[in-house]
């Protein structure tokens, strides 16, 4: 594929490992940076994620490839004063929710330009420190409403994750903010409130630290993400999100009321029933 002048808002977990693997592949014949944080801007040099760091619009008129790897807040207000600015570049997006943003630049004269992506991988960490090598290898990635995008746009974007080791997934944003509540978004907000659980809870930090299991350690992991991402994230979904606390609070009470009345048949089909996630997840 046609190697490309590659500018990346947003040097941190996502995109700068992203950057990593543009590198690698050799997608990008140029990778120009935008942090509006300085300390991660130094970083990512420093750490040879991109080759220089620019003003935004400096960065976008010598690239080819626009790439937002941003809370999707800040996304709702940079994403159509990109595409007032490009020309022939390609604009995509990382972020975790799609139907605001996709409804936001519906009527842009630019929108073709557009291609709302969202890789499924993340970690717990953040910043330019964070970045992972291969991390997109073996993971979906879902288009959002790609009949809206330019053709040339498209499959563009569609080689450049099939070469990062990516496999992909192709629906609305509507339905892709809806699954990303229940597959990814719930995830979170039970670890957060476990987490929040354990230290209301239990006051020995050494106790935490020394007792602490795999099995409690990998399901509070993501308890450590950073709050300005997932804010904006639970705020821009919170409908679906809403629907999912529901259904979860519903079967935390029926465990609760197993667990109550000493009735061991509740508890026993609740976890067989729940046993027959083995069937998707091996």
């Amino acid at each position: 594929m046609e190697r490309k002048k590659v500018c990346i808002i947003g040097t941190g977990l996502m995109g700068g490992s992203l950057a990593l693997q543009l590198h690698e592949k050799k997608i990008a014949s140029q990778l120009v940076g935008v942090d509006s944080d300085p300390v991660h801007a130094q970083e990512a040099l420093d750490r040879e994620l991109v080759d220089q760091i620019l003003p935004l619009n400096e960065a976008i008129s010598l690239s080819d490839v626009v790439v937002l790897a941003i809370p999707v807040d800040r996304m709702l207000d940079l994403l159509p004063r990109i595409l007032d600015i490009v020309d022939h570049q390609i604009v995509l997006d990382l972020g975790s929710t799609k139907a605001q943003l996709v409804e936001t630049v519906a009527h842009h004269p630019r929108r073709g330009r557009y291609v709302a992506t969202h890789p499924m991988w993340g970690t717990e960490y953040s910043g330019p420190s964070a970045a992972v090598k291969q991390a997109y290898e073996n993971k979906a990635v879902i288009l959002c409403n790609g009949t809206d995008s330019d053709s040339d746009a498209l499959e563009w974007v569609k080689a450049m994750y099939r070469k990062i080791g990516m496999h992909l997934m192709e629906m609305d944003a509507v339905a892709h903010d809806l699954h990303a509540a229940y597959i990814s978004h719930i995830s979170h907000i039970t670890s957060f409130a476990l987490a929040n659980t354990v230290l209301g809870k239990e006051k020995e930090e050494n106790a935490i630290f020394e007792l602490a299991s795999a099995g409690f350690e990998s399901t509070v992991r993501l308890a450590k993400s950073n709050p300005s991402m997932w804010v904006p994230i639970f705020m821009q979904n919170r409908t679906h999100i809403l629907d999912v606390l529901d259904e979860h609070i519903a079967q935390l009470s029926k465990f609760r009321t197993g667990i109550a009345e000493g009735n061991t048949e509740i508890l026993k089909s609740l976890i067989e029933e729940a046993n027959k996630i083995r069937r998707i997840l091996k």
